[in-house]
């Protein structure tokens, strides 16, 4: 199976998927591969946070040619996963250092291949496809063709809760990843200065309280019963649900500027149902503070792609690093694609990391506060 992450994050995912049980095969850019059965195609999509969707391998083979990629394609097994009424295609193909580069021929070329192969298996001449939808993704590197089937539809970073948005909301499952880069657990104190629409908080609270990010929301692979059989969906589900601490005791506050976005923030908690555990509040960052110690500053401020940001970057962010260093002893990570923003905010950062968000390059600034430390009886 395939789990295809945003750039930088990999790690992240790596450990998430060892922790759902399932044996590593592969680490790439962008995507982590390893072995699943029919559960692990509910469980990950389920339970995994920082993933952008879920893929069955369906095969991985060379292709330099078309012809190659003809043979190669119509040499796997379709009719295992796709019933003569079913509506199949390639729904993106990529390709890095190949040959064949060319995405809309690929994709024709890969179809035509299928329709050939479950011709013979379906024995008929012609394909409705007015079934159910099952969607391709397919990558090509340095000539190496991976086909991979996806259970997932809409990108998991799409949880449900989250309908109303800011004008540059961070991708939910972006804002899962950053923070699982970091030491925060559910019981320490979290504060997001720049909030938005409330999607750092937001899937704080779900961590702090074991919700899985899949619960409230639909899969491809759910209309396949010839694939993943109902009863394994509904057992995720029942584990999912067990799992959740509606009594978790939490410390998670989101502050914003403009009293819409906390409204807002605070109806996508509602859906979320975490809305108990988050405290929003409008204030500006200049006016941010804590009287606790040990807590967390994690956020995703403005970058500056518009204009008339621009101009107000740099006395944001000098805002943002006055408040953080009259914090004691906070630790802060910042994910911002502003070229000043350490100069800005008056420190270079312990540890900076390249990630990407979509097409932006971007980088999570960490500055590590100290630990707290041990109560007496802990070990």
């Amino acid at each position: 199976m395939i789990a295809p992450c945003h750039f930088g994050l990999e790690s992240v995912l790596k450990k998430e998927i060892i922790d759902l049980g399932y044996d590593i095969t592969r680490v790439e850019d962008g995507r982590v591969t390893f072995f699943g059965d029919e559960e692990a195609v509910c469980r990950a999509n389920i339970f995994l946070r920082s993933a952008e969707r879920i893929l069955i391998q369906v095969g991985v083979f060379r292709a330099e040619t078309f012809e190659e990629l003809f043979q190669g394609t119509r040499a796997l097994p379709w009719e295992d996963y796709i019933p003569s009424d079913g509506k199949f295609w390639v729904a993106k193909a990529a390709s890095v250092k190949s040959r064949l580069f060319s995405p809309s021929d690929i994709q024709s070329v890969m179809k035509k291949a299928m329709v050939e192969r479950l011709k013979g298996t379906h024995h008929t001449e012609w394909f409705a496809e007015d079934g159910e939808s099952f969607p391709l993704r397919v990558f090509l590197m340095k000539d190496e063709v991976t086909v991979g089937l996806d259970t997932t539809g809409d990108s998991l970073h799409k949880r449900g809760y989250r309908k109303l948005v800011a004008k540059a909301p961070i991708a939910e499952n972006l804002a899962a990843g950053l923070i699982l880069l970091t030491p925060w657990r559910g019981n320490r104190i979290l504060v997001d200065p720049f909030c938005g629409s409330g999607t750092i908080p937001i899937e704080a609270a779900m961590m702090a309280m074991g919700m899985a990010p899949g619960m409230k929301r639909d899969f491809t692979a759910r209309k396949w019963p010839h694939v993943v059989g109902e009863a394994l969906w509904e057992d995720a589900l029942e584990e999912a649900q067990e799992q959740i601490d509606w009594d978790a005791d939490t410390d998670i506050q989101g502050y914003d500027i403009d009293d819409k976005m906390v409204s807002i923030a605070r109806e996508n908690a509602r859906l979320a149902g975490v809305e108990g555990k988050i405290h929003f509040q409008r204030r500006a960052v200049a006016q941010m503070s804590h009287p606790k110690k040990y807590g967390f500053l994690i956020t995703n401020p403005p970058y500056g792609e518009r204009l008339e940001e621009k101009e107000a970057l740099e006395g944001l962010y000098r805002e943002l690093g006055e408040r953080f260093r009259a914090l004691d002893s906070w630790s802060m990570y910042v994910i911002s694609a502003y070229e000043n923003a350490q100069r800005d905010i008056g420190r270079k950062a312990d540890k900076n990391r390249k990630i990407y968000n979509g097409m932006m390059k971007t980088y999570f600034y960490q500055y590590a506060g100290p630990k707290p430390p041990r109560r007496s009886g802990s070990k």
